[in-house]
């Protein structure tokens, strides 16, 4: 399942550090309601919410924005929004999965698609890339939370699916039903994680150069930054010496 870490890790040093940290704390808060707003504003009952504050409180949103996004869904005052996924082709023939929250779908879909032709790649309708993904559970610790071996130990005994383990992060597999337990289990051993949330993880990956990586990331990051996406999957292969590159 190393795709997914491979995108992350390359978007985090090309799009995370300079994202916008108020528009983050906005995307972070409209999750945090929306989550409340479909289920219980309690994070103990309610895994969607839950998962939604570790990730706020992994960028380090303050406890008073966390408060008051859940305030808003159980006071009625949040808006209303859809959640919708788009589906496309980026440079290289890299299937793309876009995740999105928007109180007018119209404009979203326009803007989303504008981006996918402008970046070189092409919008799809919905289910045209997403049987190349797997639809599972994700639940990241520090490196330092724990040895590999501990953590696979671990893992395994709470029901996980698969470890990936390296020096920064260790990254847990769920099945999606199975997200909430597996979590909580290794919660009671190692504390609260950096991250739990379901993802979309590439089955086959494609592999990629320099020139249309660098197209790739300007798309995905021209998608990230747009206000109404959560969440961008893609399913590129890089070499070590093209990752390199791409991420100097």
């Amino acid at each position: 399942m190393a795709g997914h870490s491979q995108f992350k890790n390359i978007m985090h040093r090309k799009g995370r550090q300079d994202a916008a940290r108020s528009k983050l704390f906005s995307k972070l808060a409209r999750e945090i309601t929306v989550a409340a707003k479909l289920g219980l504003p309690d994070p103990a009952m309610n895994a969607r919410l839950r998962a939604a504050i570790i990730a706020a409180r992994a960028e380090n949103m303050p406890k008073d924005n966390i408060d008051r996004a859940i305030k808003k869904a159980s006071g009625g005052e949040g808006e209303s929004y859809d959640e919708i996924r788009y589906e496309g082709y980026g440079p290289g023939g890299v299937a793309i999965i876009v995740e999105a929250l928007t109180d007018n779908r119209n404009r979203t879909a326009g803007e989303v698609r504008a981006a996918f032709t402008k970046g070189g790649g092409n919008l799809a309708e919905t289910g045209a890339v997403s049987f190349q993904f797997s639809r599972v559970g994700l639940i990241e610790y520090h490196g330092k939370a724990a040895s590999a071996d501990a953590m696979l130990e671990a893992a395994i005994e709470a029901g996980a699916e698969d470890v990936a383990s390296s020096a920064d992060v260790h990254e847990i597999y769920t099945t999606s039903d199975s997200l909430g337990a597996v979590s909580k289990a290794l919660e009671t051993k190692f504390g609260e994680p950096r991250k739990a949330a379901l993802v979309w993880n590439p089955q086959i990956t494609v592999p990629i150069d320099d020139v249309a990586g660098e197209r790739l990331l300007r798309l995905i990051e021209t998608l990230n930054e747009h206000d109404d996406v959560q969440n961008v999957y893609a399913n590129f292969e890089v070499a070590e010496d093209v990752m390199a590159r791409l991420s100097a």
